[in-house]
C-alpha cells in the first residue's frame, strides 16, 4: 500500500508544477523556475531589453501556454497563463503582427500553410469555458493578422445541450 501512496504524492506534485506553484515574482530565480517547471518548451527574448520569456506549453490537450518572464537580474518578473479569452481583445485584423500574437499567446500548437489562400494559420487549443474552444489565426505573407476565428473545437465531440465537460 505504501508504494501506491508514494506514487500518488509524486503525481500530485508533478501536476502542481505545471502552474509554477510556489514561485514568487521578484523572489524566485530562473533556477527556481527550472527546478519547479522543468525544461521550457522554448526560450524567447521578451519585449523589455534584458528580459527572457521561458515558454511552458501544455498544448494541445493541456490547453495552456505559461510564460515565465525572467528579468536581467535572473529573477522571475511574472508567471502567467497566456491562453485566455481576455487576450483575444488584443487581436486586431490588419494591424497585429505574427510577432505580437506570438508574444501574447506563445508558441502555437500547429502552423499550417495554405498556399492557395496565401495564408499561414496558427492553431491554439484554448482552455474550456462552457465548451472546448480553438483559436485559428490567419497571417498574410507580410506576417500581419488578417483574420482569426475563436470557435468550438472541431476535434471534441459535442455534448447534449446543458451538459458541461470538465
Amino acid at each position: 500500500m505504501r508504494p501506491i501512496l508514494s506514487l500518488a504524492v509524486v503525481l500530485l506534485a508533478g501536476c502542481a508544477a505545471y502552474t509554477g506553484r510556489g514561485l514568487v515574482p521578484g523572489q524566485s530565480t530562473e533556477a527556481d523556475v527550472l527546478a519547479v517547471m522543468g525544461k521550457p518548451t522554448e526560450r524567447d527574448p521578451a519585449p523589455k531589453p534584458g528580459e527572457t520569456v521561458l515558454w511552458y506549453s501544455r498544448l494541445p490537450y493541456g490547453r495552456e501556454n505559461w510564460a515565465a518572464v525572467i528579468g536581467p537580474d535572473g529573477r522571475l518578473v511574472s508567471l502567467e497563463q497566456r491562453l485566455t479569452v481576455e487576450n483575444l481583445d488584443n487581436l486586431h485584423r490588419n494591424q497585429t503582427t505574427a510577432a505580437q500574437v506570438r508574444e501574447l499567446f506563445g508558441p502555437p500548437n500547429k502552423v499550417s500553410e495554405f498556399p492557395r489562400m496565401n495564408r499561414e494559420i496558427w492553431t491554439y487549443q484554448m482552455p474550456a469555458t462552457e465548451e472546448w474552444k480553438v483559436l485559428l489565426v490567419q497571417f498574410s505573407p507580410d506576417h500581419v493578422l488578417r483574420e482569426y476565428y475563436y470557435m468550438d473545437d472541431p476535434e471534441i465531440p459535442r455534448l447534449p445541450a446543458g451538459t458541461f465537460r470538465r
